[in-house]
C-alpha cells in the first residue's frame, strides 16, 4: 500500500481512501479511539489483498461501550434542546456529503459492491439523516380523556409523551454497512438515544470512517460507540448486556434467534430484519422489455447479497422461454470485475468461505435435476467471482428454491394456472415474507395479487422499490419491525401516559 494512492486491480483510489487505509484502527468508546490489544485484518474481496487491521473487542469493550452510552444518555444528549439536536446531526450530514467518496471507495474494497451501488449508498444515507433530523420536531403526544375514576371528582388532564428507549444496540451486517448503520442511527439519535455499535468484522471500514465524521459533527462524547469484533464474542455481549434497552440487528435468521435468546435476561425490545427467499411472479401478459432486466437484477443486484434479492421466480409458462432466452442474454452480458470500475456491474461475493457456500448450492441443484440455463461457474481469477446463475425447471422443494442463499443464484420455477389464489399460495410456501414483485400489464391483476402475497414490501413491474420514507420489513421468520419512515422513528420511542388531577 503506497502512502497516497494505491490500486485495486488497476483502478485508483483517492488520496483520502489511502491514507485512511493506511491509519491504525482502534474502538470508538466514550468520545475516544481506544485500543484493545487485539485486532483482525480486512482484505478486499475482488483481490484478495489485505486493506488494513483495526482493533477488536469482546464482553469488556462492550461494557465499556454500554457505560459510556448510559451516560450519555442520562447526560447532555437526552436534555439537549431540540434545535441543538437538529444542528449536530445536520452538521454530520453534511460532513457525509464532503466525504462521500471516501465512504463509497471504502464500502467498494472491503464489501466488492460495484461503484454505481456504493454511491447510491452514500447519497441515500445523508439523505436518511436529514429525514430523521427533519423528523425531531415531529415527535409529538397526544392528548385524551381522563380515566373516569379521577373525572367522577374532580377535572383532570390526561396526556402521552413520546420519549427515548434509551441505550441501543445496533449489530450491522456486511453486505451494506454504511446503509444498514444509517438506516439503525439516523432514527435512534433522532430519537434522543445512544447508541454502541457492532459492526461486521467483514467490514468495518466505513463505519470507523463514520465515526470520525461523527467526532468532527460534534456529538457528545459516548453518544455513539463502535465496538468492532467477533458476533460471537462482541455481537453476543452487546444482545445479552443487562443495560441495553434495545437491540436493533440485521443478519439471518439463525442469528436472529440467538439475539431474542440473549435478549430475554433483561426483556430489552427488540427489532430483527432477516432473511428472505422473495418471490417474483411474472404472468404472462408482462412487458418483457420490463422484466428481462428487472427480473435480472431482483436476483443479481449487490451480487445477489441483499435479503430483497428476488431468487424464486415464477414464470407462467406462456412466456417462459421467451423470459428464459431474455434473462440468459441480460446476465451473459453483466460485467463482473472489480467495484472501482465504473463499468462493472457484479462485483465478488465477501469471502472464499461464502463463495464455496454458494457454490455448494449451485453443484446441489444440478445434482437435484435443475435445468442449468447460464452461469453455473466461479471465475479462474483472483478474488470471490461468481457468474450470475440461472436455473430453470426448479422443483419447490429443493434447496436452492427454499434456503436464502445470498448469492447469484436465480431458482425459476414454472406455472400454467391464471387463479390468483393458486399462484398466491406457491409464492407463499416460504417460512420467509420479506420483499417480493409482481409483473403484469394488469392493473386489476398487479394489486390483486399484491395483496396476496405475505411479505412486508411488495413492487409492481419492478423489484426492491424501497426508500427513507416507505417501511420496510418481514412477515414470519423474515423479521419483527420496521425500518425506515415513521416506523422506523417509532422504533426507537417508548410512549408515556400521563394524568394530572387538577
Amino acid at each position: 500500500m503506497t502512502a497516497n494512492v494505491a490500486a485495486f486491480d488497476g483502478n485508483a483510489i483517492s488520496p483520502e481512501t489511502s491514507a485512511f487505509l493506511a491509519r491504525s484502527h482502534k474502538l470508538l468508546i466514550g468520545g475516544a479511539w481506544v485500543d484493545s490489544g487485539q485486532s483482525m485484518e480486512t482484505r478486499d474481496p475482488a483481490t484478495g489483498l489485505a486493506l488494513a487491521s483495526f482493533a477488536i473487542g469482546g464482553a469488556h469493550e462492550i461494557d465499556l461501550a454500554v457505560k459510556a452510552a448510559r451516560r450519555a444518555f442520562n447526560g447532555p444528549w437526552t436534555r439537549m434542546p431540540a434545535a441543538e439536536r437538529i444542528a449536530l446531526l445536520s452538521r454530520l450530514a453534511r460532513l457525509m456529503e464532503q466525504n462521500a467518496r471516501l465512504l463509497a471507495e471504502l464500502d467498494i474494497v472491503d464489501n466488492g459492491m460495484p461503484r454505481f451501488i456504493a454511491e447510491l449508498t452514500v447519497a441515500n444515507c445523508v439523505e436518511m439523516v436529514d429525514y430523521y433530523t427533519g423528523a425531531i420536531l415531529r415527535i409529538e403526544g397526544t392528548t385524551t380523556a381522563p380515566p373516569r375514576h379521577i373525572t367522577a371528582e374532580t377535572e383532570a388532564l390526561t396526556y402521552t409523551l413520546r420519549e427515548p428507549v434509551g441505550v441501543v444496540g445496533q449489530i450491522v451486517p456486511w453486505n451494506v454497512p454504511l446503509s444498514t448503520a444509517i438506516l439503525k442511527l439516523a432514527p435512534a439519535l433522532a430519537a434522543g438515544c445512544t447508541v454502541v455499535v457492532k459492526p461486521s468484522e467483514e467490514t468495518p471500514l466505513s463505519l470507523l470512517a463514520l465515526g470520525e465524521l461523527i467526532l468532527d459533527a460534534g456529538l457528545p462524547e459516548g453518544v455513539v460507540n463502535i465496538v468492532n469484533g467477533t458476533g460471537a464474542e462482541a455481537g453476543a455481549a452487546l444482545a445479552g448486556h443487562p443495560d441495553v434497552d434495545k437491540i436493533s440487528f440485521t443478519g439471518s435468521t439463525a442469528t436472529g434467534r440467538k439475539i431474542v435468546h440473549a435478549a430475554t435476561g433483561n426483556l430489552k425490545k427488540v427489532s430483527l430484519e432477516l432473511g428472505g427467499k422473495s418471490p417474483v411472479v411474472v404472468m404472462p401478459d408482462a412487458d418483457l422489455n420490463l422484466a428481462v432486466p428487472g427480473v435480472a437484477l431482483a436476483t443479481f443486484f449487490l451480487q445477489g447479497q441483499n435479503c430483497m434479492a428476488g431468487t424464486r421466480v415464477f414464470v407462467h409458462e406462456a412466456i417462459h422461454d421467451r423470459l428464459m432466452d431474455g434473462l440468459a442474454t441480460f446476465s451473459q452480458a453483466m460485467v463482473l470485475g472489480h467495484g472501482l470500475n465504473p463499468a462493472t456491474q457484479q462485483g465478488p461475493m465477501i469471502s472464499d468461505a461464502h463463495t464455496r457456500k454458494v457454490m455448494g448450492y449451485i453443484d446441489g441443484a444440478r445434482a437435484a435435476g435443475a435445468t442449468l440455463v447460464t452461469g453455473g461457474k466461479r471465475l479462474d481469477r483472483p478474488g470471490n467471482f461468481i457468474q450470475p446463475t440461472i436455473f430453470t425447471d426448479v422443483a419447490a422443494d429443493m434447496a436452492v428454491a427454499r434456503e436464502e442463499i445470498f448469492g447469484p443464484v436465480m431458482s425459476v420455477l414454472r406455472f400454467s394456472t391464471t387463479d390468483l389464489d393458486e399462484i398466491a399460495a406457491m409464492a407463499n410456501a416460504s417460512p420467509f415474507g420479506l420483499s417480493g414483485s409482481v409483473w403484469t400489464t394488469s392493473l386489476s391483476t398487479a394489486h390483486r395479487l399484491a395483496a396476496r402475497i405475505r411479505s412486508g414490501h411488495v413492487s409492481i413491474n419492478c423489484h426492491g422499490a424501497v426508500g427513507t420514507n416507505i417501511p420496510f420489513g418481514g412477515y414470519g421468520q423474515s423479521g419483527w419491525g420496521r425500518e425506515f419512515g415513521q416506523e422506523g422513528l417509532d422504533a426507537y420511542l417508548e410512549t408515556k401516559a400521563v394524568t394530572a388531577r387538577l
